[in-house]
């Protein structure tokens, strides 16, 4: 039932009254539809349905007439100024860095109502933007009636509380806002302790006391038995709190040690067989879900926003001549990646570290790619993967213009540029993938018996299978394998030829 008109003339015609219908729709920045995928090769998500199973039904909300304004409540989009601080760069770099701090907000669930660009040589060290700047943006947010304002940069303990006490309303930085965007899209049991493990760790150097009145008292009889001499303040709430927090981390770590000796026994497992690995990087939101998914059939959730992927999915896939390699998508990266997230992340991210190619997928139709592949790079550095050998992929040909295609080609001469999804150019990134594959070291000549057919499916698996010739006696085969398989194969050998150094993988 609707709620009558309240003839208040305290209320402006801007203030928000309670028959006010609440329409909540997803904010995010307006795209072009994008159609279908008829051929289906983002597979069955269910996690899309699992995101998506609660939905807003319109007109169904009952509310009872005579309410006071404490009773009242609406569920609303959390209402957000954004504030920058430009220190180098040009205008295009600080236009793109804030449109892309809207995007994290939106994401996280909020309504951008204004966005505040400061320029200084360095932030300042109280309030990050200056005492007068400061009364500027409390005007800026009583005008709006914003109730939280989002730094694009990770502000120190005394920079977030001068701000908070001076702007009154919640204030949180960057860091922060991309900790929420995880938190919200973690599932798995190990996402949700990386995340938690993150948000710990920055939050234990921002707790905030309220005085001595919220210590613990040891005084008294019942005081352990301590009697005088051991009256005082105690230990106040913020180190209760803090020890607390310590205590949290140290569980969660232990926790996650268990969890990764699941993933490091079959990372061993593919090493011993000596199956290559292929790890699958870029920006965040650049398509590498949905090039697995083409590459692969994995059918791993595929979504137009920022972080939709944070568990990692290897699947298997072979090349043209039967050699079996793993192909891994990881969680995207993005400029100023939270150090607690690298550090939380440490296991996930070690995919790339241990890969022996790694796909670099660029989103061609963004504004600013090179500065998107400079992200990358940095991160790359920081878990010690800059230097695996990596293979550019330019995607969402189909959105980019022509201009900005070249110019990346320009730049990456080894580039393959692909639409994952109109399936343009893949037949050419297949191609360059297995080519730049590791190949095995050792070439082989060996009369393989009938009844060891395990030997002849391993050359087909891990080995790259030249020639075959079926006799009375066996199968006679002229393959590269890898030196445990050639000690295998050393007993059916008719004479080795060590491998040309010159075609090893990349």
């Amino acid at each position: 039932m609707s709620l009558p008109r309240t003839d208040d003339p305290t209320l402006d015609d801007d203030a928000v009254r309670p028959e006010d219908e609440l329409v909540v729709e997803t904010v995010r920045r307006p795209r072009a539809p994008r159609p279908v995928d008829p051929d289906g090769v983002d597979g069955e998500q269910l996690d899309r349905a699992d995101r998506q199973s609660l939905r807003r039904v319109g007109g169904m909300s009952t509310e009872l007439a005579d309410i006071s304004e404490v009773e009242y409540r609406q569920l609303l989009l959390e209402r957000v100024v954004l504030v920058s601080v430009w220190t180098t760069g040009s205008q295009v770099d600080v236009d793109n860095s804030v449109a892309e701090l809207k995007l994290l907000a939106e994401t996280a669930g909020s309504q951008v109502l204004e966005g505040l660009v400061q320029r200084r040589a360095i932030p300042d060290p109280a309030t990050y933007i200056g005492s007068g700047k400061v009364a500027e943006l409390r005007e800026v947010v009583v005008s709006t009636g914003a109730d939280t304002v989002i730094c694009d940069g990770e502000l120190s303990p005394a920079q977030l509380r001068n701000l908070e006490d001076k702007v009154k309303v919640k204030v949180i930085d960057r860091t922060a806002l991309i900790l929420d965007i995880f938190a919200q899209h973690a599932k798995s049991a190990e996402g949700k302790a990386q995340v938690e493990l993150a948000q710990l760790n920055y939050l234990k150097q921002r707790l905030r006391g309220w005085g001595g009145n919220l210590s613990r008292q040891a005084g008294g009889r019942a005081a352990g038995g301590a009697g005088i001499g051991g009256r005082g303040p105690g230990e106040t709430k913020l180190e209760t709190d803090r020890r607390r927090i310590n205590h949290r981390i140290s569980r969660l770590r232990s926790a996650l040690r268990d969890m990764d000796g699941t993933r490091e026994t079959k990372r061993a497992e593919r090493r011993r067989h000596q199956v290559p690995s292929v790890a699958i990087v870029g920006y965040t939101n650049a398509g590498k879900s949905s090039l697995l998914n083409r590459l692969t059939g994995a059918g791993v959730l595929v979504e137009d926003a920022l972080f939709a992927t944070l568990d990692p999915t290897t699947r298997r896939s072979a090349t043209v001549d039967g050699r079996v390699f793993t192909l891994t998508d990881t969680v995207g990266f993005v400029r100023h990646l939270p150090h607690d997230l690298v550090e939380a992340f440490a296991s996930t991210l070690e995919e790339s570290a241990q890969a022996d190619l790694l796909l670099h997928v660029v989103d061609g139709s963004d504004p600013d790619p090179e500065g998107q592949i400079h992200a990358v790079h940095e991160v790359l550095t920081q878990i010690g993967a800059g230097t695996v050998s990596e293979l550019v992929v330019i995607n969402k040909s189909d959105l980019a213009t022509p201009d900005a295609i070249a110019a990346l080609r320009a730049r990456h001469r080894d580039a393959v540029v692909v639409s994952a999804r109109t399936g343009e150019g893949f037949e050419e990134l297949r191609r360059t993938l297995e080519s730049r594959l590791p190949r095995p070291e050792v070439e082989v000549h060996a009369l393989i018996p009938y009844e060891r057919g395990d030997l002849l499916d391993r050359v087909h698996q891990a080995g790259e299978l030249l020639t075959t010739e079926h006799t009375g006696e066996g199968t006679l085969v002229v393959a590269r394998v890898n030196a445990d398989l050639a000690g295998e194969l050393a007993v059916f050998e008719r004479g080795s030829v060590p491998a040309d150094p010159t075609v090893r993988g990349a």
